[in-house]
Parts: structure tokens; sequence; C-alpha cells
């Protein structure tokens, strides 16, 4: 069948259209994707305004334009960080709900860490052994660890590069006290998480997801996403760590002008890089290997698997 998942994400709502059977690999048919960069739209409440809102209702609409255009069977939505801690979040999903007819279902962000999971153990497979996930999104970032397709430890923490950047760094380029003071935030938030899963031992194979991952690989040195998805790609802790001040020099027009980097992303690019380094140096990570396959993908296995136990 050809499944559509709608992503409301904290920068992006991006519906993927997949074909799809049971015991078969999901191939990627049409994407269609719209920045809306909600976690930089709370107001001083934190809440998503009428600005916002309407753009939201406006983007949801054409995504399920798109999927009737191409012949989608079953539309999988869900929202995650931005709309499930904006104050008025109830008032946004009935407001969506009576605009679209759209259903938002609102993941916990543990539940975003555990489909991030399994996406990641069935790309990698159970060779991988004890696999620990790194997410980062706009809004959360995202661990999980475990040996099984469920993991044995999963947490999601308010890191998003989205989040931070509005935060934390107002300058074009950001202050030095201002990255320093973020960069303290981020590790003690971090180091507060550690304890859970260095009990459960070392992990046999560190992979990371997102956007944000992917595109820092890819200044540091990783192939482009034009060679395809199965080309190896990782990143270097020792790389990150050289590139962190670099980022931090410059402007948001300078980092959109590196290899790899959308304009859109190049402003929070700096927080995502503090928190990647960060997250592999207090989880004692030497380097990461960049998985494609994240939560959209992660939503999408869930529900093949739950039509293969009907």
């Amino acid at each position: 069948m050809r499944l559509g998942v709608l992503d409301v994400g904290s920068n992006t709502v991006h519906l993927l259209v997949v074909d799809a059977h049971p015991g078969a690999c999901p191939l990627p048919a049409h994407s269609h994707k719209a920045e809306l960069r909600l976690a930089q739209l709370l107001d001083d409440d934190g809440a998503i305004g009428p600005h916002g809102v309407d753009r939201l209702v406006s983007v949801i609409k054409e995504a399920l334009q798109a999927a009737e255009d191409k012949g989608v069977e079953e539309v999988l939505p869900f929202a995650t960080s931005a709309v499930r801690d904006a104050r008025n979040a109830d008032d946004v999903l009935e407001r969506v709900r009576a605009e679209t007819g759209v259903e938002l279902q609102v993941l916990t962000g543990s539940e975003e860490a555990r489909l991030t999971f399994l996406a990641a153990r069935r790309w990698f497979g159970w060779s991988a052994g004890k696999l620990l996930v790194l997410d980062i999104g706009g809004g959360s970032l995202e661990v999980a660890y475990g040996i099984d397709e469920e993991p044995d430890a999963a947490a999601s923490l308010p890191l998003g590069a989205g989040r931070l950047t509005a935060g934390w760094l107002p300058g074009d380029p950001p202050e030095p006290d201002d990255v320093r003071a973020l960069r303290r935030h981020v590790r003690t938030e971090i180091a507060r998480t550690v304890g859970e899963f260095s009990r459960l031992g070392t992990p046999d194979h560190v992979v990371a997801t997102s956007k944000t991952f992917k595109q820092l690989a890819r200044i540091a040195g990783a192939a482009r996403s034009a060679e395809g998805l199965y080309v190896q790609r990782e990143l270097k802790r020792e790389s990150l760590e050289g590139w962190v001040p670099r980022l931090a020099a410059m402007t948001e027009q300078e980092r959109a002008e590196l290899p790899g980097v959308s304009e859109g992303r190049a402003g929070q690019l700096l927080a995502g890089a503090l928190v990647a380094e960060a997250a592999m140096d207090l989880f004692g990570v030497e380097r990461v290997e960049i998985c494609p396959w994240a939560l959209r993908e992660g939503v999408i296995l869930r529900r093949l698997d739950h039509m293969e136990s009907l």
C-alpha cells in the first residue's frame, strides 16, 4: 500500500510518501515539505501565536493535497515537541482537526526516542549489537539505548537546535559569552541523564539521525546526499570539536555557504553542533555513524508491524 507520514516537527512540516507492505523495506515515493519553524514561533507565554497556527493549518492542507495527488491510501499524522510543549497545544490541535480533518497524534519525548530507535535498529540490524542512538531535532534531543527493537533506556531533553537558537543565541554572529552560556547549559542538561545510560554498559555501535547530524557530518567531509543512502557516513568527535569555534565565528549567511548546509537550517547549526559535541563527549563517543532512517520511518515501521499482527 502507499502510506504517507505527516510529520509536524519543530522546523518543518514534512509529508513522506512510501510504498510499503509488511516484511519489506519501505520505498520512498515522494517528499513534500515546508519550513515552518514552530519552535521559534512561540510567544513569551509559550503559545503558538495566531500567525503560526494559520500557517500550520495552511501547510497541512497543502500536504493533504499532495498526499491525495500521489494516491496515498492512509496518512499517519503526528506532531513532536513544538506542539507538545506549546501552552495552547489543545487549541492548536482542535483548530487543525476542525479545519483539515487531521487528528494529529502528539508524540511524547519517550515515544519519539523509541520510534527513532526502532528505525535505526531496522536499518543497521541485529549485527549492530547494543545500539546507542542520538537524534537532534528542532525542539528536543532524543537518546535511546538497547539491544532489542525496544530500547532499554530512552530520554528526551529540551535541547533542540531551533529552540536553543531562539532562546540563547540572538546575535549574528553570536556573542562569545552567549555561546559559552549555552555550552554550559547544554552540558549540564545532558550530564543529568548520562548515568541512566552508562549503567547499561558500553554500546557496540553509536548512530546519529536528523538533519543536524547529517549537515555536521557533511561539513566535516562525509559524502554528499546525492551519492545515495547506502554510502557510509560518519562524524568524528575530533572533527566536530574543530568545527564548533569556526561555526561560532561565522554569520548565518556564511554557514549557509558551507557544503550541505541549507539556508533554512544555517542559523541553528551552531546550537546543534554544541549539542552534538556535548552528547558525544559526555557519553564517551569518538564517532557516530549517520543513519538515513529516523522518526518518520519508525512511525511507518510501527504501522506495518501492526498490520502484520492483525
